[in-house]
């Protein structure tokens, strides 16, 4: 797919994937920044995926307490999105319909996943979908959100970027803008809701 392919109207076999909007992620002990700007359009792609009743599938990190990305176990992280923990929910204010398919990953202590696909059912889940195309946004651009779209192209899926709906680490100046060269190489085109024909997004 060309990195600068519109995706043109919604349809049937597109699913919405979330991934990893979490209060340690935009408030909590691992913040990124700008992470809470991503929510507001992300509750407006939400919308018009849930108004043509297109699946919407969210992924979270769900570590055990001992999880081997922390910094005290050797990992390059702070501890975060500890399973059940008030870190680890969903962050306030992100829309997610009651029927939204959770995918919890990252659940074994000495396993990391980046990416939704890895150690999960979302591969299984996306099948009985008959998904096509994937609309991927979320945190963070440069770790999960890279992880996941690389996946997705790999797996021969129609991938698309929520351009504004993204934020990134930049853990090192510059990963952010890498990470979306690398996922454009892949294939994956970045898209912004305004791309949608109007059509494809019915208002009530």
């Amino acid at each position: 797919m060309d990195g600068g392919r519109l995706p043109g109207a919604l349809r049937k076999g597109d699913v919405l994937v979330v991934v990893d909007v979490q209060v340690d992620f935009v408030s909590g002990s691992l913040a990124i920044p700008g992470a809470s700007a991503v929510i507001a359009p992300l509750n407006a792609w939400i919308e018009a995926f849930t108004r043509r009743g297109l699946p919407i599938v969210a992924t979270r990190d769900w570590h055990p307490a001992g999880h081997l990305s922390f910094r005290k176990h050797g990992g390059p992280w702070p501890e975060h999105c500890v399973a059940g923990t008030p870190g680890a929910a969903f962050a306030p204010g992100l829309r997610l319909p009651a029927e939204s398919w959770i995918i919890s990953k990252a659940t074994q202590p000495d396993r990391d996943a980046y990416s939704g696909f890895e150690g999960t059912t979302l591969g299984d889940w996306l099948r009985h979908q008959h998904a096509t195309r994937l609309f991927v946004g979320g945190l963070a651009t440069d770790y999960c959100v890279l992880h996941t779209v690389l996946d997705a192209c790999e797996r021969g899926f129609g991938t698309f970027v929520l351009a504004d709906a993204v934020a990134a680490v930049n853990a090192r100046s510059g990963d952010g803008d890498r990470a979306r060269a690398t996922m454009e190489q892949a294939g994956a085109a970045f898209v912004k809701l305004a791309d949608i024909p109007a059509e494809a997004v019915p208002r009530g």
